[in-house]
């Protein structure tokens, strides 16, 4: 069994969790509050910011070219084309402002960029796959479970359920395979363990999302 398909296993239940989320379930049948959805992409776009510069960084630290040219695409997709849907719905939703980072937004992107800048490159790419992955299993969820007419979230869902995203995602599993299968067992547990808090990180993520939570 490859190191993705174990490590998948782990966090299944962290998954299945964050399809049973309100957020998720009502971006599916566009009932939900566009205060919500608002918050969420205004975080988002801060995100994406940060979490291209963590792209980039692995880039420059990884040994394959292959990968570094494969690195240094998803860091463009990241800043431009997908901040290109954020800025489509700040005109649709009416977001005239980012904001500042939140409290779910900021540990993890701080979580992404320290693991990038201080762990090894197999770690830093574990740490970042759950964003590639976990997103393209919600949008094909709720591409393929929506049945609302007129969704208002409809780009969102078109855009994490498409092909062109898969792509990109299989390519970032199997560099994460080809780094895991030839490191130490040590590493990939490290590597393991990485995923998991950026996945748990990903229903903060939402969660935080729904219940507009903001710093105290």
């Amino acid at each position: 069994m490859k190191w993705s398909e174990q490590t998948w296993q782990i966090i299944e239940h962290h998954y299945q969790s964050i399809l049973e989320m309100p957020f998720i379930k009502e971006l599916s049948d566009g009932t939900l509050p566009q205060e919500k959805f608002r918050f969420y992409m205004a975080q988002d776009s801060l995100y994406l910011e940060h979490f291209g510069r963590t792209l980039s960084l692995i880039a420059a630290k990884i040994p394959d070219l292959q990968d570094v040219l494969s690195f240094m695409r998803f860091a463009e997709n990241a800043i431009v084309v997908e901040n290109a849907l954020h800025e489509s719905y700040f005109i649709d939703f009416g977001v005239t402002e980012k904001g500042i980072l939140e409290p779910a937004c900021h540990h993890y992107i701080h979580f992404l960029r320290s693991t990038a800048a201080l762990e090894s490159v197999e770690i830093a790419v574990a740490a970042v796959l759950p964003c590639f992955w976990i997103y393209r299993e919600v949008g094909d969820y709720i591409y393929n479970n929506q049945n609302a007419i007129n969704n208002p979230y409809q780009k969102w869902i078109d855009t994490y359920g498409g092909d062109e995203f898969s792509v990109a995602v299989d390519q970032a599993i199997a560099i994460c395979n080809r780094l895991a299968e030839n490191s130490t067992e040590e590493v990939r547990k490290k590597m393991s363990e990485a995923f998991l808090m950026a996945s748990r990180m990903e229903f903060h993520f939402w969660e935080a999302a729904y219940e507009l939570k903001t710093w105290k």
